[in-house]
């Protein structure tokens, strides 16, 4: 009888583990397949959450088929202690294992509300927009200045929701001192820095942050971002370059920023200076004169007066030998790779080809050829000053 009970109950045993073993293969299979997503959502995880609540958030959503199983997968992948706060897209039909991903795997949010401040050369804009899951597009709800113009509601009903996320994006060729009077007029940001950081040493990018971070913090980011970039373009420089130290590398990298009027035309730029500089030639570059002046705090908004140009500053590339003392704005990595791996040209001059400067630079080899670019030149801000007294 007991051998008729055992052999009995290890029946059962085979049997159970084969169902374990069943279902555990199903399991899997549900985690990993494709979702019953028909479109893109997004999906909130507050600060706090838990991986229960997002998963029957999911199931609700009818983004995943069941939450236990979302749950189980999570745990044996190692991931539910990693869930990150923020607001996420969830692609139609993501599979469990995907959205679990998603979810543990931080870095900026990428749907939702947020306030995004663009601090640029001439103007901060603060803009609030909303993206569209199904579309993948974000819908702009408000632009203004917030230094010249009025708050919109809608600006300030969102900074009321306390999903909203922030952004901080800053342009290629703002200086130091505008980024800090950027940062510090954020009311949603802790901390006032009084001490400008070096110039040139704050990468150009975008940055999400919180309500409630520190602004010295934020420009620590910058910093640490732009040596990071600096070093990598350094070890991977052309030969043969006039340029002893990456802080010269970078030096030259925000005089390409400031002169080039496309992205497509720094590395032309970029070799006219270096041509210079290995002929002993002044770099003779209107930027650095109107940095002389202003030191980088605000914009110069008129010309160049002859007494500047001929001033005697650390500055002045009309009266000093070779590189200014300082960057004169923050580059861009595009711009230091340039620097650092300019075209291989002839080019010693250039000029602006129209009075768009979107539209680039003439550059030539030759005085005569400068100079038959400059009278170019010369002739359509004549024919503007002509339409315009007519």
């Amino acid at each position: 009888m007991w051998k008729h009970i055992a052999s009995n109950a290890l029946t059962f045993l085979v049997v159970g583990l084969f169902l374990l073993g069943g279902v555990i293969v199903w399991g899997t299979n549900q985690y990993s397949a494709e979702g019953p997503l028909d479109e893109a959502i997004c999906v909130q995880v507050p600060s706090g959450s838990n991986m229960r609540r997002v998963s029957e958030n999911l199931e609700r959503e009818g983004a995943i088929s069941s939450s236990s199983i979302f749950r189980m997968g999570a745990d044996y992948s190692d991931k539910t202690s990693q869930l990150k706060a923020g607001s996420f897209l969830v692609p139609a039909s993501s599979s469990m294992e995907e959205i679990v991903d998603i979810v543990t795997r931080g870095g900026a949010s990428t749907c939702g509300t947020e306030i995004v401040y663009r601090v640029g050369v001439t103007r901060t804009l603060a803009q609030v927009r909303e993206l569209d899951p199904a579309s993948g597009r974000f819908e702009q709800l408000a632009s203004f200045e917030p230094a010249v113009e009025d708050t919109p509601a809608v600006y300030t009903e969102t900074r009321e929701q306390s999903d909203t996320q922030y952004r901080v994006v800053i342009s290629e060729g703002v200086t130091s001192w505008q980024v800090v009077q950027a940062l510090n007029a954020l009311e949603f940001m802790d901390g006032q820095v009084d001490e400008i950081p070096p110039e040139g040493l704050l990468a150009p990018d975008s940055y999400q942050v919180s309500a409630g971070d520190s602004v010295a913090e934020l420009l620590a980011d910058m910093q640490s971002a732009q040596e990071r970039t600096l070093a990598e373009a350094w070890a991977s420089r052309a030969d043969g370059l006039p340029l002893n130290s990456p802080e010269e590398a970078l030096i030259l990298a925000s005089i390409i920023e400031k002169e080039a009027s496309t992205s497509d035309e720094r590395f032309d730029v970029a070799s006219v200076f270096v041509n210079r500089l290995n002929q002993g030639m002044r770099l003779q570059t209107d930027p650095t004169v109107i940095y002389g002046v202003t030191e980088g705090r605000g914009v110069l908004g008129r010309g160049l007066r002859q007494s500047e140009l001929r001033a005697d500053n650390p500055w002045n590339t009309y009266v000093i030998d070779g590189l200014p003392a300082t960057p004169i704005a923050n580059p861009g990595a595009g711009s230091i790779e340039a620097a650092l791996n300019p075209a291989d040209t002839d080019y010693i001059f250039f000029v602006a080809k129209t009075l768009d400067p979107r539209d680039g630079h003439n550059f030539a080899v030759t005085l005569a050829e400068h100079n038959d670019n400059v009278a170019i030149y010369r002739r359509l801000e004549a024919e503007r000053a002509a339409s315009s007294d007519n």
